[in-house]
């Protein structure tokens, strides 16, 4: 017991000693500047993502999607897994305190002779600690506490690629919609066509062979709405598993022609690096293996533990809590293995090799979400310019159609070339459908490149929803 004051006073000192690498962030190669920036780029949209398209519809499904979703639950539940190994992993560090109760009965050997059957009642506290000299359970605790975080930054990944889904997934059904509406239109036209035929037919104003090709057009426009009925219904089908639902509709809002696309944020690479749940989960997966490889090395080491008992011991259970039956004990162990084989060896080579694992992981994350920024960046730039020319040539179109009817009217041109008009007109509407819907696309794309996050609200949600399962 003399000799307490000088462990209590050397024990702060060695433990302050952990063995293995001290992690550095690694450097890497970030341009300044995307080579593709949006020049109507804001320094801040103060909203959240899914807002700035002004369909209050599309923002119910993502809140429902963020409470409900089956992926983010599961998610959600692997950050509590990895909570659980932390609290465990770092209880190690602190000493373990228990209370143990004995009632026996026994014959024994003492002094050349039997004695007993005696009985025999104990109750005492119990204590051990394994002072982590070297750091190996300090480093361990490291390991646990990243993993932790990369769990945190996994369930944000899926919280963005959810939000990402929706958004897209509600895109893709107004478009279909949209185009359903075109088809429709353009069936309804053709049918009145073919209607008029027919009565020119039957009085002998045309042949039948242009009768025939109003037919046809027309069948062809008819033909291609039980499809888009059935893409709808997939749509909706997909959208609803999102959602945590059962196959079933969804609620429309807005026409995909009164969607709003959303500001793009200045955002520079080095801010999408900080903000991406891919790259910090890397990072934090670069941490713990790094962590681990000083665990390796703590092997190395010899560990120190400290163990102690005090309580009271008695053969008559009513007396057995007085002064002369107290028992006590401690004691402490300095173990360290000589020869291994070369198993401590194996293990340090084994977590360097994951380190480097987890060091290219890193980097290509780096790569890759600079790669996905840029390409949402370009497809903003061209698909707007995109939908300028389609805007322009589905005007020139509708006006040709316009006049090819009126030269057929006067007699001055065939049918045919009111046919081939019209069905200019009907794939140019479609296709500058299906532009407006890959203009939409790309915002979301960009939203998730871009790490989410698009504006200080938009942040907040997202911690919302990440702390809130």
């Amino acid at each position: 017991m003399r000799a307490a004051p000088y462990i209590a006073a050397f024990l702060p000192i060695v433990c302050c000693c952990m063995v293995g690498p001290t992690y550095h962030r690694p450097t890497t190669d970030v341009p300044s500047a995307w080579r593709f920036a949006d020049t109507s780029a804001k320094a801040n949209v103060n909203a959240v993502f899914w807002d700035l398209f002004g369909d209050s519809t599309l923002d119910s499904l993502i809140a429902e999607a963020l409470r409900d979703n089956e992926d983010i639950a599961a998610a959600a539940g692997r950050v509590e897994q990895f909570a659980g190994i932390l609290q465990s992993t770092r209880g190690a560090l602190f000493p373990q305190v228990g209370v143990e109760a004995q009632p026996g009965r026994g014959r024994y050997f003492q002094e050349g002779t039997f004695r007993g059957p005696v009985t025999s009642y104990s109750l005492a506290l119990t204590g051990s600690w394994q002072i982590d000299l070297f750091g190996g359970l300090r480093r361990a605790t490291q390991a646990a506490h990243a993993d932790l975080l990369s769990a945190r930054e996994a369930k944000r990944g899926v919280l963005l690629t959810v939000i990402g889904e929706v958004a897209t997934g509600y895109i893709h059904l107004r478009t279909l919609d949209e185009e359903l509406a075109i088809t429709q239109r353009t069936a309804t036209s053709r049918k009145e066509s073919y209607d008029l035929f027919a009565r020119q037919f039957e009085r002998g104003v045309i042949s039948e062979l242009e009768l025939r090709q109003a037919e046809s057009e027309y069948d062809q426009a008819w033909a291609a709405i039980p499809q888009l009925e059935k893409a709808i219904a997939q749509q909706e089908n997909s959208l609803s598993v999102l959602l945590a639902k059962n196959p079933g509709s969804i609620p429309r809002g807005k026409g995909l022609r009164d969607l709003t696309p959303p500001p793009v944020p200045a955002l520079m690479p080095s801010g999408v690096l900080r903000k991406r749940p891919d790259i910090r989960q890397a990072e934090q997966d670069l941490i713990a293996a790094n962590a681990r490889v000083g665990v390796a090395y703590a092997n190395y080491f010899p560990t120190l533990s400290l163990t102690g008992l005090f309580g009271w011991g008695s053969t008559e259970l009513q007396n057995i809590v007085s002064h002369p039956n107290i028992i006590w004990d401690y004691a402490g162990s300095f173990d360290e293995q000589i020869f291994a084989g070369g198993e401590r060896r194996g293990q340090v080579r084994s977590a360097k090799a994951v380190y480097r694992q987890a060091f290219a992981r890193y980097r290509l994350a780096i790569r890759n979400g600079l790669r996905e920024a840029e390409d949402a960046l370009i497809d903003l730039q061209k698909t707007r310019q995109e939908i300028e020319a389609l805007n322009a040539q589905t005007e020139a179109l509708r006006k040709a159609a316009f006049f090819a009817r009126e030269r057929y009217t006067k007699g001055y041109t065939s049918y045919i070339e009111v046919l081939d008009a019209e069905r200019s007109l009907f794939e140019g509407e479609l296709t500058l459908a299906r532009a407006r819907e890959n203009l939409l696309y790309a915002y979301a794309d960009l939203y998730i490149a871009f790490g989410g996050g698009w504006g200080v609200n938009d942040g907040q949600t997202v911690d919302t929803a990440e702390t809130g399962r």
